[in-house]
């Protein structure tokens, strides 16, 4: 069977960037399961993982564009120091994890000023990289009920219909996969 659609799909990967830095991996045993077409993965590992079968290998790279966006630089904002937690060091470098109205959102400190404010980039850590990925194809078939189910308590995600609807928006709205709001698997 191949890859289409409305097909689960489960695929241990290796993600790595142009460096040759590894940046994620399936763990040992685990590979790593979504419904392709529903949003849940980046466009770009959707389009390259379709037409494959099951224990196929291949390398997938994926642009800017199709995965985490382009660097925006409306998403660099300066944040008074006391919306950090009292106790927190905050400290050029580090990453905080916030709740926003659709989900967490990946808060990274660029720089901490003598006025108490706070520069931070709300880019997805991923955005403006070129991204490769290792895959092997572990297994492709109908999804379950409890899969379908699930899916649909899970809400939007990158490239679902609901996309704009649900806070994630596209590029030219400010938005678009990994602006902090998607279900990005």
């Amino acid at each position: 069977m191949n890859i289409e659609d409305k097909l689960f799909v489960s695929i241990d990967y290796i993600l790595t960037l142009e460096s040759g830095e590894e940046v994620d991996r399936s763990p040992e045993g685990e590979p790593l399961g979504f419904i392709m077409g529903s949003g849940q993965m980046i466009p770009g590992l959707e389009k390259g993982l379709m037409g494959s079968a099951k224990g196929d290998r291949t390398k997938i790279t994926v642009d800017p564009e199709d995965a985490y966006g382009t660097v925006r630089e409306e998403m660099f904002q300066e944040i008074p120091r006391s919306q950090f937690p009292d106790d927190a060091k905050v400290e050029p470098g580090m990453t905080f994890q916030a709740h926003g109205p659709q989900g967490p959102i990946m808060i990274n400190v660029m720089e901490v000023n003598d006025n108490d404010v706070v520069k931070v980039d709300l880019n997805h850590p991923l955005a403006g990289k070129k991204l490769f990925f290792d895959i092997n194809v572990v297994d492709v078939r109908q999804p379950t009920s409890d899969e379908l189910a699930q899916l649909s308590a899970a809400g939007c995600g990158c490239g679902s219909e609901q996309q704009a609807s649900c806070g994630c928006g596209t590029e030219s709205q400010g938005g678009g996969c990994g602006s902090g709001g998607c279900n990005c698997g």
